[in-house]
């Protein structure tokens, strides 16, 4: 079978049009229609079905294309093997990360990287926790920079920093000129949290809970930088991190108030699967990112000792 036809059939499969297909294969709507035809007489059953103006897989066709999906996951595993072998520091990085982490630890780690390896390629996905996971479990990328250990049977997860969590209240809150307080001081409030499927929020719970009460929550979201807006709009307090140098700032900002009474931090790291051997490029990035992270730890211990 053709590898072109197939990665057609694929696309077809996942929604495009035989025309679009077409364009993509540089073939013409009659040319690939009529290799899609072949494909059926090879396969020995029908694929698609005319749903209207669409097609839509047959029974026949949905169990083809699980084992299609395989088979040019692992031909497109092996190109890029073999493409790395012989450039090894042009090779592709997928890198998959959590929003938070995309306007202060990413650019680092990526400017650091290119330093040395000036070449290199990444190919970047971002989205919550679970997302995340799931891109790395199918293949789609090969490392994960995300906060907390995923606690997956199939993943290794090392620790690259701990990252502070502040309380953040409106600038006109009763608390916004302190520096410092205790979360406990906050418990009747409503807390502007993510949604349950991010890791953030099971942290926030775990830590009012630490601090002696469950937190209400107030509105929730699904990226830190909608928290930090909707406290800055006084419709709530949330635990965050603080913004780094990129995040806007002034007068209708939030208020960033170190907590006493907890510690109140995350780990962030970076993951793999366990069991696959990574491309050269991939494993050099992981080695770079604890380089990385090793230097901060020393550069911030020594900044505390010369305070």
């Amino acid at each position: 079978m053709d590898v072109q036809v197939l990665r057609s059939f694929r696309a077809v499969a996942e929604g495009a049009t035989v025309t679009q297909a077409a364009a993509e294969a540089h073939l013409t709507q009659p040319a690939l229609s009529r290799a899609l035809r072949r494909l059926e007489r090879e396969v020995g059953a029908e694929l698609f079905q005319q749903v209207g103006r669409v097609l839509r897989l047959t029974p026949a066709g949905q169990v083809f294309k699980e084992h299609v999906d395989a088979v040019l996951d692992q031909l497109d595993h092996g190109l890029r093997a073999v493409r790395e072998t012989v450039s090894p520091e042009s090779g592709l990085i997928p890198l998959a990360f959590l929003h938070s982490l995309g306007t202060w630890l990413l650019p680092s780690l990526i400017t650091g990287y290119r330093e040395r390896f000036p070449l290199a390629r990444f190919e970047l996905r971002q989205g919550s926790e679970a997302v995340l996971l799931q891109t790395l479990l199918d293949g789609t990328a090969d490392l994960l920079l995300t906060a907390e250990d995923p606690g997956h049977a199939l993943v290794t997860w090392r620790r690259l920093l701990v990252e502070p969590l502040w309380l953040a209240v409106p600038p006109g809150h009763r608390l916004a000129q302190r520096r410092r307080a205790r979360l406990a001081e906050v418990a009747d409030e409503p807390f502007i949290m993510l949604r349950h499927e991010q890791g953030l929020r099971a942290v926030t719970e775990a830590l009012c809970r630490k601090s002696g009460f469950t937190p209400r929550a107030g509105f929730e979201g699904d990226e830190v930088a909608t928290l930090r807006g909707l406290v800055a709009a006084g419709l709530g307090v949330s635990l965050l991190p603080r913004p780094h140098s990129a995040a806007p700032s002034g007068r209708r900002a939030p208020r960033y108030l170190q907590v006493t009474d907890v510690e109140t931090t995350r780990d962030i790291g970076i993951a793999w699967l366990t069991s696959r051997t990574l491309p050269a490029n991939s494993q050099r990035f992981i080695d770079h990112a604890l380089d990385h992270a090793a230097a901060v730890a020393e550069q911030e211990h020594v900044s505390a000792q010369e305070q």
